[in-house]
């Protein structure tokens, strides 16, 4: 017996693009706020829980240099999954399935989602 179905197309074969990418951030981005994100929001309600005095230590390593790395990190993740979450949306309702559209909101949208995060902490920064 011969075989000869059709291989699926592997990663060698393709050509990679910036949808690849906005794909990858978006599942990336995801788990990011769904793992890191969960454990800060329960870190925090625990000390909010705890009292004055374990919650000035977490606020104390929130506002340090690695604190703000991951307080940076999870709204990255957030304006990104945002970003790629609405391209999404509209490639559901049928529109930006054109070869120029699809690729420049795929690169669009990575960058706004920077734009909105360095905008995000400069409001909260100037606060």
């Amino acid at each position: 017996m011969s075989n000869n179905r059709p291989l699926s197309p592997h990663l060698q074969i393709w050509k990679w693009g910036p949808h690849m990418l906005v794909s990858i951030l978006h599942r990336v981005s995801g788990d990011g706020m769904a793992l890191v994100g969960l454990f800060v929001l329960v870190w925090w309600l625990g000390a909010l829980a705890s009292g004055p005095a374990y919650y000035e230590t977490f606020s104390g390593l929130m506002t340090s240099i690695p604190g703000y790395v991951v307080l940076v990190g999870l709204s990255w993740a957030f304006f990104t999954h945002l970003m790629s979450g609405l391209r999404h949306f509209v490639l559901d309702i049928g529109a930006g399935y054109e070869l120029n559209t699809n690729k420049m909101w795929s690169i669009a949208s990575p960058l706004i989602a920077i734009l909105l995060t360095a905008g995000f902490w400069a409001l909260i920064l100037n606060k």
